[in-house]
């Protein structure tokens, strides 16, 4: 399953768990625009560290944060690009 798919999946998992109406999840949408807070994301990166193997937020001093969703999931595309490596 491709890392999109994955994180997409989660985020709709958590928002449900938490009970956060989402707005559409495409790529353009900021992140705190999306209906998440702090604590659905910092439970997101958990689970997408444990589902794709890595925390990109951890794996590199020199990180840029991701505003949009696109950003994000590039971030952990790229970061298992450089973990399989």
């Amino acid at each position: 399953m491709s890392a999109r798919l994955i994180i997409i999946e989660n985020i709709e998992q958590v928002a449900a768990e938490q009970e956060k109406a989402l707005a559409p999840l495409t790529d353009d949408l900021v992140l705190l625009e999306s209906g998440l807070d702090s604590l659905c994301f910092a439970i997101l990166v958990s689970r997408l560290e444990d589902d794709l193997g890595v925390d990109p937020f951890t794996a590199s001093d020199e990180i840029e944060f991701p505003v949009t969703l696109g950003d994000f999931v590039a971030l952990y595309e790229a970061a298992r690009v450089d973990e399989a490596a």
